[in-house]
């Protein structure tokens, strides 16, 4: 395993390397929001579709892997069995990969925005 010493590993570091590891994925509608003293479950969250569930099971995969390999951070993950919504869990960033029929039906960007605020788009 590659990487750095965990304790050298910053949620930002975390940030960079998962928007890194969507875009060249091709995750689309990438949406990133800090959420740094809102709640105690992470420091960001990220959101993003993939066209297919074997899209969005690819994405996670990929994602989980190269989190792994650059930074030796291990990622907890859950829904690949159905590729609709798959939740990866790098402790400090909390990533979200929706088909987007799932996505708009959760509507997880409006529940984690302030009124009237929109999120911050990562591409």
């Amino acid at each position: 395993m590659n990487g750095l010493p965990q304790s050298e590993v910053t949620s930002e570091m975390i940030l960079a390397a998962v928007l890194k590891s969507l875009d060249d994925n091709k995750a689309e509608d990438v949406v990133q929001i800090d959420l740094r003293g809102k709640t105690s479950v992470c420091d960001q969250m990220v959101i993003c579709s993939g066209r297919s569930s074997r899209q969005v099971v690819a994405i996670a995969e990929k994602l989980v892997e190269d989190l792994k390999h650059q930074l030796g951070v291990l990622s907890k993950s859950e829904g690949q069995d159905t590729g609709d919504w798959v939740l990866i869990d790098t402790g400090d960033v909390i990533v979200h990969v929706f088909r987007p029929e799932v996505r708009e039906f959760y509507q997880l960007e409006k529940m984690w925005l302030p009124m009237g605020k929109t999120a911050q788009t990562a591409n």
